[in-house]
């Protein structure tokens, strides 16, 4: 058998440097779980952004849809086509902020055809539907429908990603404006706003 000689000045560790150590992994590791939260809280606001963006297209492309009277003209009579905007929704898309705290819901379709039997209204009249499941409740209203300058809409995008029952609020509006030809034009806001983007 043989003997372990210890021999004197032999270096190691002291229990001050080990926990020097263990308090620095300790750090890093809360400020890896910080920022990956961070980033999966972004991931998850992308739905909000781009599905606004899509409502803001298909506003200006229910805007440039034109219409006309359904009505019997009379002989010799005219009528002129009319762009205007669609009408507000009558429900938000789910109908309330419970069915998105702090997860997701699976709307139907016919959430988003509510308004369809009204003839530019909601919705039905943007021909907007979500069929994955989603974090956010989504609202669409309209100051006007006559196609006049100074109408506008705006969606909301409401939120509760982590459950605490305060909401985000991602909104775009829109706006008729006259346009240097002088005919009229829908222009949308440049950037989408943001309230409490991380709730």
């Amino acid at each position: 058998m043989k003997k372990i000689v210890l021999r004197k000045g032999q270096g190691g560790f002291t229990l001050i440097e080990l926990m020097i150590v263990v308090a620095i992994v300790g750090i890093l590791a809360v400020l890896a779980v910080y920022g990956v939260r961070k980033y999966i809280a972004n991931a998850k606001t992308a739905e909000a952004r781009n599905s606004l963006g899509q409502i803001g297209k298909d506003a200006s492309s229910a805007y440039e849809r034109e219409s006309m009277a359904s009505t019997v003209m009379a002989l010799g009579g005219s009528t002129g086509v009319v762009r205007r905007l669609c009408d507000s929704a009558s429900v938000s898309v789910p109908a309330g902020s419970a069915a998105i705290k702090g997860q997701k819901y699976q709307s139907t379709p016919g959430e988003w055809s509510t308004d369809g039997a009204t003839a530019n209204k909601g919705f039905a009249c943007l021909r907007f539907v979500m069929n994955d499941p989603q974090y956010f409740m989504y609202s669409y209203g309209a100051t006007g429908t006559t196609g006049a300058t100074g109408e506008n809409f705006s969606s909301i995008a409401n939120g509760d990603l982590n459950g605490d029952g305060t909401l985000s609020a991602f909104t775009i509006r829109g706006s008729i404006q006259t346009g240097t030809t002088g005919g009229m034009v829908l222009t949308l806001s440049p950037t989408i706003n943001e309230l409490n983007p991380d709730e």
